[in-house]
């Protein structure tokens, strides 16, 4: 894969941390509990009482009361209103799971309380619930967003490890923002420069301190003088074993917390499981999902949806075709050689957005590509139509692509299917991201398309390839629509 240097955004605003008192997730807007806590015990309860009020149910109040607060106990039982979990996360599915357990809940209460309201009226006074609650986690979660690009409601972090491994952990944080953590110090075990800009808070030597607890103290006095609130190690060589449990314990009994970086990146945590075998803690890493039920209803799911969204789209393919055929001369559809799964070639079909000598035109235009990969890009490419420029805009000219889907080429969710060119000049990692069906979306899409530099867009794919679930597709296909209406990235 082709490296680029990423500027380190968190280490500079940890700088800004620093300047004033931190306190970690502790400092997460006080709003976010009593709004989450509100908005499921009204969400839950109001829709019940009018539904059962309508409905000349006995006791509408009593009812609704007892909707508010199973809905809220199933919400503390989970622990969502703990302050690790409010405002981290924006997915549906947790919620879901949630309500369809408020479901079992009280299809128990209402055999125990002989209450008759029509099941089909009860079930569907309860859909506001699980719609409000997705809303105040979505609200809560770009504010928190917002709040931590400037290094607000964060983890003051004290990075501890050989001093390679360190600025490996350093660089991955600081690289993006989807996380609470802002590295504030770093303390490198062994000899060997630094070139983060992360201050050195001390220096540990390559063999364990004569002192009993000589490092446990030098890592203390860091994290006093940083006022960290976690420290993540980086093992190696140099700090293991009886060396890394003597720090541990230090900290643990000074109250403060310890995480340790096996040195996996890209992982879903649903594919790791932790074991122990004769003293030893073991990180266990399952392989990606390529057999069993989850890919037989990705395959369902991919031809009975682009079967149905071809039937219940094909007037408005009709008015693509005549837009497309009076806005330009030339066919209304593109065919385009791509590369499969496995390296397999197929024709793709999209709506025609430019003009018909357009991939001959494309050698005079390389010298202005945008792109910073083997992809070409242009924001203003002069062999886009008009009506082009639209489709382009609202994704609409790859709606074609849903007959490539019904033949088994392509996917609804997958990587960005490459042009052969493309994958002639891939290494054996960009390789990878061959393993799977390309898709029509796919984390790319919902995640800035073409905005995306080269090395982001690889990274995605390879995070797609390892760690896919049909879970995680049907929470792509839900972002997608937002994507497309948003329109970043579309050119």
């Amino acid at each position: 894969m082709r490296h680029v240097h990423i500027p380190v955004q968190r280490v500079a605003g940890s700088a800004r941390a620093s300047a004033t008192p931190a306190r970690g997730l502790r400092d997460k807007a006080r709003w976010y509990l009593p709004a989450a806590v509100a908005a499921d015990l009204i969400g839950a309860g109001v829709p019940v009482g009018l539904v059962f009020e309508a409905a000349q149910q006995a006791r509408p109040l009593f009812c609704a009361l007892g909707t508010a607060l199973a809905w809220t106990g199933v919400q503390l039982m989970r622990r969502r209103y703990a302050g690790r979990a409010l405002g981290e996360s924006r997915g549906v599915l947790p919620v879901l799971h949630d309500w369809l357990i408020l479901i079992g809940v009280l299809a128990v209460a209402r055999v125990v309380t002989g209450e008759n309201t029509p099941r089909l009226s009860a079930l569907g006074a309860l859909v506001p619930a699980l719609l409000v609650t997705i809303a105040c986690h979505k609200l809560t979660y770009r504010h928190l967003s917002a709040a931590r690009r400037e290094a607000q409601a964060v983890s003051r972090v004290l990075v501890v490890g050989e001093p390679d491994a360190a600025e490996s952990v350093i660089g991955h944080l600081a690289a993006r923002t989807d996380h609470p953590y802002v590295v504030v110090g770093v303390v490198p075990v062994g000899p060997g420069g630094l070139d983060s800009g992360v201050p050195v808070a001390a220096r540990l030597g390559s063999a364990m301190a004569q002192s009993p607890n000589g490092d446990s103290a030098a890592v203390l006095d860091a994290v006093a003088a940083h006022r960290a609130d976690l420290v993540l190690v980086a093992p190696g060589a140099r700090l293991a074993g009886e060396r890394l449990r003597r720090i541990s314990w230090a900290l643990h009994d000074a109250g403060l917390e310890l995480a340790v970086f096996p040195g996996l990146v890209e992982v879903s945590v649903k594919r790791l499981e932790t074991l122990s075998a004769g003293g030893l803690a073991i990180l266990r890493v399952a392989p990606p999902v390529s057999r069993g039920m989850q890919p037989l209803l990705k395959s369902v799911l991919d031809r009975a949806g682009a079967a149905l969204g071809l039937v219940l789209l094909s007037p408005a393919f009709l008015a693509m075709v005549l837009a497309i055929r009076c806005g330009s001369r030339g066919p209304a559809f593109y065919r385009q050689r791509r590369i499969g799964r496995d390296g397999v070639p197929f024709v793709m079909w999209k709506f025609r957005t430019m003009v018909v000598d357009a991939d001959a035109r494309k050698a005079e235009l390389s010298g202005a590509n945008e792109n910073d990969g083997l992809m070409f890009k242009m924001r203003r490419d002069p062999r886009v139509t008009r009506v082009g420029r639209l489709l382009r805009r609202t994704s609409m000219d790859e709606l074609p692509q849903l007959i490539n889907v019904v033949a088994g080429n392509m996917s609804l969710v997958g990587p960005r299917p490459p042009l052969p060119e493309e994958v002639a000049e891939y290494d054996e990692v960009e390789l990878r991201r061959l393993a799977v069906r390309p898709g029509m979306t796919g984390l790319w899409q919902i995640s800035g398309r073409s905005d995306l530099s080269w090395d982001e867009t690889i990274q995605l794919d390879l995070q797609y390839v390892d760690n896919w679930s049909f879970t995680s597709d049907v929470d792509v296909m839900g972002r997608t629509l937002r994507a497309v209406v948003d329109g970043r990235g579309a050119y």
